[in-house]
């Protein structure tokens, strides 16, 4: 038990020190949302260490804290200032819980090797968190797990098949806003008409595919998981390079798997289809 509450806290001691990196470098005003992203904290936690490191800085020890705990203070005002500019934020989806996370990953682990085994080629396991995709457990086309520098990284939701099937059931109304405030890589912003056209489609097939939003000469397909209530709880995503995913080897062998796995995934965590 020492070990884990040891573990815990230099966790947490390396995060704040991440904040503190960020909020005493750079003269760009950053929101909390902004802050969560930079330094990959949970807005929730960036929230809470930042409540922290005010009080401290603050209070009883601003009297030894000198210039570094007045340079906090600035920046900590600045953090206030550009989080009340901000619109108000999406809020973090239910699904993004410990508990629910593992009890996916465990239900997931068999399909995604079934599905790696069988097309030589790797997936993912992926979630929405707040209005990205978090890319959550990865088996490659071996069947063995590896610690793949995608697993645990964030990306917008509409840059990748994942986050377009998991969205596609969303209004377009909110989804247009979501793009427009978006405040990451302006290059990377897609065309809304063609967006909303594309995500009608997805509706009505069940399935996305998405060229070069990963990077150049990347496909990803993916189809979405529902639980008993029918929410999208996840989505089964294939990665690899375009000369191996497109063609007929795409429609007539890649996309039926993954829809059937989904399905039976989906029927597992307690789905019927209506």
């Amino acid at each position: 038990m020492a070990k884990g509450k040891s573990a815990v806290s230099v966790t947490t001691v390396e995060q704040v020190v991440e904040l503190l990196a960020k909020l005493t470098t750079g003269e760009k005003a950053l929101s909390v949302s902004a802050l969560a992203r930079k330094t990959g904290i949970s807005r929730y936690k960036t929230m809470r260490l930042l409540a922290s490191l005010e009080q401290k800085m603050g209070g009883r020890l601003a009297v030894g804290s000198g210039k570094l705990g007045a340079l906090v203070g600035r920046k900590m005002a600045r953090v206030r200032a550009a989080e009340e500019a901000q619109p108000e934020p999406e809020p973090v989806s239910p699904q993004f819980d410990d508990a629910i996370c593992r009890n996916i990953v465990a239900g997931a682990r068999p399909v995604l090797e079934s599905l790696a085994r069988r097309h030589h080629e790797a997936m993912y396991l992926t979630i929405l968190n707040g209005n990205e995709v978090l890319l959550l457990d990865v088996v490659d086309c071996h069947c063995q797990v590896q610690a793949e520098p995608l697993v645990g990284r964030r990306f917008p939701f509409f840059n990748n098949a994942a986050g377009k099937v998991m969205r596609a059931i969303d209004s377009w109304d909110l989804l247009e806003k979501i793009v427009k405030r978006w405040h990451g890589d302006r290059e990377c912003h897609p065309d809304l008409a063609t967006l909303h056209a594309e995500l009608e489609l997805i509706r009505q097939k069940g399935v996305a595919v998405d060229c070069n939003g990963m990077g150049d000469g990347i496909i990803t397909v993916a189809v979405a998981v529902r639980d008993y209530a029918g929410k999208v709880v996840g989505a089964l995503m294939m990665l690899g390079p375009s000369f191996r995913l497109l063609g007929e080897r795409l429609e007539e062998e890649i996309i039926p798997s993954l829809l059937l796995s989904g399905e039976m995934l989906s029927m597992k965590f307690g789905y019927l289809r209506p």
